[in-house]
């Protein structure tokens, strides 16, 4: 894994990510919104010993936008070897509920920006016959909740997409990884109170990096959120439908 594109790159669990690539001396090449951001990013990876660094700014939201951006990079870096897809919004629940358009805006944030990144990523690895593609989704999209089923619905669905995506490739030898974390201090969660269930980006960012490197298919990060996923998956639904949860 030489060369790695990043969606998302300002993220803080991509950083943490990005930053055990830069130690083993690989060309990155980043996405992200903000200027300044993704440039102290770029720098802080280069100190970290990444061999080459280029960035562009984009809203990857702008769809349309998606198949030169993966052009531009596969230019700069002469070829893909692995992706790491780690953008998305934790939106409002109760905004959601309240406003189709919030709810619309959430679907494109976490899973139809992804789908339509994958569609081209899908295809250059197929006939490409190797690489990884790596993509962030969420405990939260392995059973409904009445707290957050909007964004769950959405990194659902981004799950069961990977998971047909993993099938399609895997005679291409291309692997496909869903990440799975849980609860993450960062700043998209700073306004949650923390327990003893949290986890730190550079606790996630380095499970990605070995799972990546292992070609895994699917990890909870950290591990034991696939223990609590299980028991929350295995209630039974007339039970569950009355839960808080």
């Amino acid at each position: 894994m030489q060369k790695v594109l990043i969606f998302g790159a300002t993220s803080a669990i991509a950083q943490a990510t990005a930053k055990y690539f830069a130690h083993d001396g690989c060309h990155l090449f980043l996405v992200g919104r903000d200027t300044d951001k993704l440039q102290m990013v770029a720098d802080d990876l280069r100190v970290h010993g990444a061999e080459q660094v280029d960035y562009v700014v984009q809203d990857l939201n702008e769809f349309s936008k998606h198949d030169l951006l993966i052009e531009q990079a596969e230019q700069d870096m002469q070829g893909i070897d692995a992706v790491l897809i780690a953008h998305g919004t934790l939106d409002s629940q109760q905004e959601c509920q309240d406003n189709y358009a919030a709810t619309e805006q959430t679907l494109r944030n976490n899973f139809l920006s992804i789908v339509s990144l994958l569609t081209p990523l899908a295809n250059y690895f197929e006939q490409q016959r190797h690489g990884c593609i790596a993509v962030i989704s969420s405990v939260a999209g392995d059973r409904g909740r009445q707290s957050n089923y909007i964004y769950g619905a959405a990194k659902g669905g981004l799950s069961v997409f990977l998971q047909g995506l993993r099938n399609r490739l895997a005679a291409s030898h291309v692997c496909v990884l869903t990440v799975k974390p849980g609860l993450v201090d960062t700043p998209m969660t700073r306004d949650f109170k923390k327990g003893a269930l949290w986890s730190t980006p550079e606790q996630v960012g380095r499970g990605i990096y070995q799972a990546m490197k292992k070609r895994k298919n699917e990890v909870y990060l950290p591990s034991f959120w696939w223990v609590i996923m299980k028991i929350i998956k295995s209630i039974p639904e007339s039970i569950f439908k009355r839960l808080k949860l």
